[in-house]
């Protein structure tokens, strides 16, 4: 494996600054420069826009909307100041990691002039304002609100499409985690009526030249594949799609973890693995 393409692109939550978290920030990104990255996003997760989207384990802790804003602040004057110490060992990109909720675009537009991110990762993590990957409780009742997993998956793909248009992240993180706790999400995935909005999610993301996540954290919990499931990374391959590894590591010990793999299984496909899309070029 060529050391110098080691990447992560939507990764490095620490501890500090999320709560599901763990260590902290400069110790993950010396674990980086340790195991020989030269280039890594940092993407930490916005703060919400009201206390009505705090996470759990954010209630459990006391936190307001308004603390979590405080540690963001925090976040990017850290950041922008080990981009600086580190700069001779490894290329640090200030990022951060989008939600859709009511209320997103308008507060991620904000955040954006306020803190001028190198880039941003574009994720969905909640349907009709419920998170549905935080637990299997909460996924299970949107299901039930939907009728089905079909309904949802649609309703997921819907809201995809919707954000990628308002806010074009330069990434766009686990095209499919829709299928987070669905055993049967193979079959789901190849439904002709979700299959169609897949194929105008990736239509969009091609038209906009933006990069799709290779997200690990499933590999890291022992599951099959990573996000994107073999069938939709094919189809992004054949649409001369971008794609790059996120780790979307949560500590020390994730830092990395299984990027070899990702690359081994882009280079499989045919992607391109040497020559990496720069977040500071856009």
């Amino acid at each position: 494996m060529n050391r110098k393409n080691l990447i992560s692109l939507h990764g490095g939550h620490s501890g500090q600054y999320c709560n599901h978290a763990e260590d902290k920030l400069e110790d993950i990104i010396k674990k980086y420069i340790e195991l020989g990255f030269k280039k890594v996003g940092i993407t930490e997760h916005i703060p919400p826009v009201s206390d009505q989207f705090l996470y759990p384990d954010e209630i459990k802790n006391g936190l307001t909307a308004s603390d979590i804003n405080r540690k963001f602040e925090e976040y990017f004057k850290n950041i922008k100041n080990l981009k600086q110490k580190y700069a001779s060992k490894i290329k640090i990109f200030a990022g951060m990691e989008t939600e859709t909720y009511s209320g997103y675009v308008e507060h991620i537009k904000k955040l954006i002039l306020k803190f001028n991110p190198d880039y941003i990762v574009g994720s969905v993590h909640h349907i009709n304002d419920v998170c549905f990957d935080y637990s299997k409780k909460s996924y299970d009742k949107i299901v039930l609100d939907y009728d089905s997993h079909d309904g949802m998956y649609e309703k997921y793909f819907d809201l995809q499409h919707e954000m990628i248009k308002e806010l074009k992240p330069f990434i766009v993180a686990h095209f499919d985690l829709i299928r987070i706790y669905d055993k049967d999400y193979k079959n789901r995935l190849s439904m002709p009526k979700i299959r169609q909005k897949i194929m105008r999610n990736l239509e969009l993301i091609k038209s906009l030249d933006l990069v799709m996540d290779l997200n690990l954290r499933p590999l890291a919990r022992g599951e099959e594949e990573p996000y994107i499931t073999a069938s939709i990374l094919k189809t992004a391959k054949k649409m001369g799609i971008r794609v790059v590894p996120g780790d979307d590591s949560h500590s020390i010990e994730q830092a990395g973890l299984n990027v070899d793999k990702a690359i081994q299984i882009l280079e499989s496909y045919g992607f391109e693995t040497l020559q990496w899309p720069d977040p500071e070029l856009l």
